[in-house]
Protein backbone atom coordinates (compact mmCIF):
# COMPACT_ATOMS: atom_id res chain seq x y z
CA UNK A 1 0.00 0.00 0.00
CA UNK A 2 1.39 3.40 -0.97
CA UNK A 3 2.34 5.63 1.94
CA UNK A 4 0.22 8.79 1.76
CA UNK A 5 2.00 10.55 4.61
CA UNK A 6 4.90 12.90 3.92
CA UNK A 7 7.59 14.14 6.25
CA UNK A 8 6.52 17.25 8.16
CA UNK A 9 9.65 19.15 7.12
CA UNK A 10 8.96 18.56 3.42
CA UNK A 11 5.42 19.89 3.82
CA UNK A 12 6.68 23.01 5.61
CA UNK A 13 9.32 23.59 2.93
CA UNK A 14 6.69 23.24 0.20
CA UNK A 15 4.40 25.72 1.97
CA UNK A 16 7.32 28.13 2.35
CA UNK A 17 8.13 27.79 -1.36
CA UNK A 18 4.52 28.48 -2.33
CA UNK A 19 4.35 31.44 0.03
CA UNK A 20 7.61 32.85 -1.33
CA UNK A 21 6.41 32.47 -4.92
CA UNK A 22 3.12 34.19 -4.14
CA UNK A 23 4.98 37.01 -2.39
CA UNK A 24 7.22 37.47 -5.43
CA UNK A 25 4.19 37.64 -7.73
CA UNK A 26 2.48 40.09 -5.38
CA UNK A 27 5.59 42.26 -5.21
CA UNK A 28 5.84 42.26 -9.02
CA UNK A 29 2.20 43.27 -9.40
CA UNK A 30 2.62 46.06 -6.85
CA UNK A 31 5.78 47.25 -8.59
CA UNK A 32 4.04 47.33 -11.98
CA UNK A 33 1.03 49.14 -10.51
CA UNK A 34 3.18 51.79 -8.82
CA UNK A 35 5.34 52.19 -11.92
CA UNK A 36 2.35 52.64 -14.24
CA UNK A 37 0.72 55.00 -11.76
CA UNK A 38 3.86 57.12 -11.53
CA UNK A 39 4.13 57.25 -15.31
CA UNK A 40 0.51 58.37 -15.57
CA UNK A 41 1.17 61.14 -13.04
CA UNK A 42 4.30 62.48 -14.74
CA UNK A 43 4.01 66.24 -15.27
CA UNK A 44 5.87 67.92 -18.09
CA UNK A 45 5.94 70.90 -20.37
CA UNK A 46 6.82 71.39 -24.03
CA UNK A 47 9.94 73.14 -25.25
CA UNK A 48 9.92 74.20 -28.90
CA UNK A 49 13.09 74.39 -30.99
CA UNK A 50 14.08 74.58 -34.64
CA UNK A 51 15.09 71.24 -36.09
CA UNK A 52 16.55 70.09 -39.37
CA UNK A 53 14.95 70.93 -42.72
CA UNK A 54 13.07 73.84 -41.10
CA UNK A 55 10.98 71.42 -39.03
CA UNK A 56 9.99 72.44 -35.52
CA UNK A 57 10.93 69.98 -32.79
CA UNK A 58 8.89 69.60 -29.61
CA UNK A 59 10.57 68.21 -26.49
CA UNK A 60 8.88 67.06 -23.28
CA UNK A 61 10.80 68.06 -20.15
CA UNK A 62 9.85 67.22 -16.57
CA UNK A 63 9.82 69.47 -13.52
CA UNK A 64 13.54 68.80 -13.01
CA UNK A 65 14.21 70.03 -16.56
CA UNK A 66 15.10 66.50 -17.66
CA UNK A 67 14.21 65.43 -21.19
CA UNK A 68 11.45 62.84 -21.23
CA UNK A 69 10.66 62.60 -24.92
CA UNK A 70 11.55 64.29 -28.21
CA UNK A 71 8.59 64.16 -30.57
CA UNK A 72 9.18 63.02 -34.11
CA UNK A 73 8.53 66.05 -36.39
CA UNK A 74 7.63 63.63 -39.17
CA UNK A 75 4.69 62.42 -37.07
CA UNK A 76 3.46 65.60 -35.37
CA UNK A 77 2.80 68.83 -37.25
CA UNK A 78 2.03 71.02 -34.24
CA UNK A 79 1.74 71.04 -30.45
CA UNK A 80 -0.13 73.48 -28.23
CA UNK A 81 1.55 74.45 -24.99
CA UNK A 82 2.03 77.11 -22.35
CA UNK A 83 4.59 77.65 -19.60
CA UNK A 84 2.88 75.44 -17.02
CA UNK A 85 3.58 71.77 -16.34
CA UNK A 86 0.72 69.39 -17.04
CA UNK A 87 -0.18 65.72 -17.36
CA UNK A 88 -0.83 65.83 -21.09
CA UNK A 89 -0.12 67.83 -24.23
CA UNK A 90 -2.42 68.60 -27.15
CA UNK A 91 -0.93 67.78 -30.55
CA UNK A 92 -1.78 67.48 -34.20
CA UNK A 93 -0.86 64.14 -35.76
CA UNK A 94 -0.12 64.02 -39.47
CA UNK A 95 -2.76 62.11 -41.41
CA UNK A 96 -5.28 62.24 -38.52
CA UNK A 97 -7.84 65.06 -38.40
CA UNK A 98 -8.43 66.95 -35.19
CA UNK A 99 -6.47 67.22 -31.97
CA UNK A 100 -5.15 64.55 -29.62
CA UNK A 101 -4.09 64.60 -25.98
CA UNK A 102 -0.97 62.52 -25.30
CA UNK A 103 0.88 61.80 -22.08
CA UNK A 104 4.63 61.95 -21.41
CA UNK A 105 5.09 58.59 -23.16
CA UNK A 106 3.10 59.56 -26.28
CA UNK A 107 0.12 57.43 -25.32
CA UNK A 108 -3.03 58.90 -26.87
CA UNK A 109 -5.51 59.65 -24.08
CA UNK A 110 -8.43 61.14 -26.01
CA UNK A 111 -9.42 63.46 -28.85
CA UNK A 112 -9.85 67.12 -27.96
CA UNK A 113 -12.88 69.20 -28.91
CA UNK A 114 -12.29 72.10 -31.32
CA UNK A 115 -13.99 75.21 -29.94
CA UNK A 116 -14.35 77.30 -33.09
CA UNK A 117 -15.96 76.20 -36.34
CA UNK A 118 -13.69 76.58 -39.36
CA UNK A 119 -10.41 77.32 -37.58
CA UNK A 120 -7.91 75.43 -35.38
CA UNK A 121 -8.82 76.10 -31.77
CA UNK A 122 -8.50 73.09 -29.43
CA UNK A 123 -10.21 73.29 -26.07
CA UNK A 124 -8.21 73.84 -22.90
CA UNK A 125 -8.61 73.29 -19.17
CA UNK A 126 -11.31 75.38 -17.49
CA UNK A 127 -12.11 74.54 -13.88
CA UNK A 128 -9.71 71.59 -14.33
CA UNK A 129 -11.83 70.10 -17.12
CA UNK A 130 -11.37 69.93 -20.87
CA UNK A 131 -13.90 68.96 -23.53
CA UNK A 132 -13.21 65.78 -25.48
CA UNK A 133 -14.94 64.02 -28.38
CA UNK A 134 -15.42 60.48 -29.63
CA UNK A 135 -15.51 59.20 -33.21
CA UNK A 136 -19.13 60.34 -33.51
CA UNK A 137 -18.23 63.89 -32.45
CA UNK A 138 -20.12 63.50 -29.18
CA UNK A 139 -18.73 65.69 -26.38
CA UNK A 140 -17.53 64.64 -22.93
CA UNK A 141 -14.92 65.80 -20.41
CA UNK A 142 -11.53 64.82 -19.04
CA UNK A 143 -9.78 66.23 -15.99
CA UNK A 144 -6.36 67.84 -15.57
CA UNK A 145 -4.74 64.43 -15.10
CA UNK A 146 -5.96 63.23 -18.49
CA UNK A 147 -8.65 60.97 -17.01
CA UNK A 148 -12.03 60.78 -18.76
CA UNK A 149 -14.57 61.81 -16.12
CA UNK A 150 -17.67 62.31 -18.28
CA UNK A 151 -17.85 60.03 -21.30
CA UNK A 152 -18.71 61.66 -24.65
CA UNK A 153 -22.48 61.72 -25.07
CA UNK A 154 -23.64 65.28 -25.84
CA UNK A 155 -24.25 66.99 -29.18
CA UNK A 156 -23.10 70.26 -27.65
CA UNK A 157 -21.62 71.11 -24.26
CA UNK A 158 -20.14 74.34 -22.99
CA UNK A 159 -17.14 74.67 -20.74
CA UNK A 160 -17.86 74.65 -16.99
CA UNK A 161 -18.60 77.75 -14.96
CA UNK A 162 -19.07 77.52 -11.19
CA UNK A 163 -19.56 73.77 -11.45
CA UNK A 164 -22.14 73.72 -14.26
CA UNK A 165 -21.97 73.25 -18.03
CA UNK A 166 -24.69 73.94 -20.57
CA UNK A 167 -25.74 71.03 -22.79
CA UNK A 168 -27.88 70.93 -25.91
CA UNK A 169 -29.53 68.31 -28.11
CA UNK A 170 -31.38 68.14 -31.46
CA UNK A 171 -28.98 70.59 -33.07
CA UNK A 172 -28.62 71.73 -36.68
CA UNK A 173 -25.82 73.52 -38.49
CA UNK A 174 -26.91 76.87 -39.92
CA UNK A 175 -24.41 78.31 -42.47
CA UNK A 176 -23.42 81.93 -42.07
CA UNK A 177 -24.91 84.31 -44.67
CA UNK A 178 -23.00 83.95 -47.92
CA UNK A 179 -21.50 80.60 -46.89
CA UNK A 180 -24.42 78.37 -47.83
CA UNK A 181 -22.74 76.73 -50.82
CA UNK A 182 -19.10 76.64 -49.76
CA UNK A 183 -17.03 74.07 -47.91
CA UNK A 184 -15.56 76.59 -45.48
CA UNK A 185 -17.35 75.25 -42.39
CA UNK A 186 -18.53 78.65 -41.20
CA UNK A 187 -21.82 78.06 -39.44
CA UNK A 188 -23.73 78.39 -36.20
CA UNK A 189 -25.55 75.72 -34.22
CA UNK A 190 -29.25 75.95 -33.46
CA UNK A 191 -30.61 73.46 -30.93
CA UNK A 192 -34.17 72.62 -29.92
CA UNK A 193 -33.31 71.41 -26.42
CA UNK A 194 -31.09 73.05 -23.81
CA UNK A 195 -30.18 72.21 -20.25
CA UNK A 196 -27.24 71.87 -17.89
CA UNK A 197 -25.27 69.30 -15.91
CA UNK A 198 -23.04 69.21 -12.85
CA UNK A 199 -19.37 68.28 -12.58
CA UNK A 200 -20.19 64.58 -12.21
CA UNK A 201 -22.10 64.51 -15.48
CA UNK A 202 -25.52 64.39 -13.82
CA UNK A 203 -28.10 66.06 -16.08
CA UNK A 204 -29.97 68.57 -13.93
CA UNK A 205 -32.29 69.81 -16.65
CA UNK A 206 -32.75 69.18 -20.37
CA UNK A 207 -35.81 70.09 -22.40
CA UNK A 208 -37.59 72.70 -24.46
CA UNK A 209 -35.72 75.63 -22.97
CA UNK A 210 -33.85 78.39 -24.75
CA UNK A 211 -30.15 78.96 -24.32
CA UNK A 212 -30.85 82.32 -22.64
CA UNK A 213 -33.18 80.69 -20.11
CA UNK A 214 -30.49 78.21 -19.05
CA UNK A 215 -27.83 80.92 -18.89
CA UNK A 216 -30.05 83.04 -16.65
CA UNK A 217 -30.96 80.10 -14.41
CA UNK A 218 -27.41 79.04 -13.57
CA UNK A 219 -25.67 82.40 -14.03
CA UNK A 220 -23.31 80.88 -16.58
CA UNK A 221 -20.60 83.17 -17.95
CA UNK A 222 -18.49 81.89 -20.82
CA UNK A 223 -14.72 81.91 -20.59
CA UNK A 224 -14.80 81.20 -24.32
CA UNK A 225 -17.52 81.01 -27.00
CA UNK A 226 -20.35 78.50 -26.42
Amino acid sequence: MQNLFFPFGWICAKKHLLTTTKMKHLFLLLFLFVNVNLQAQTKFKIVESDGQDALITYTFVDENNQTLKILDPQKYYTAFYDFDYGHFAIVGIKGSPGWFAIDAHENVLFRVYNTSFGEPSPDYLIENKIRIIDNNEKIGFANEKGEIIIKPQFELASSFHNGYAIIAENCNKIPWPGHENCDCHHYSMECKKHGYMDEKGNIIKLGDYTLDQIIDEIGWQPDQPY
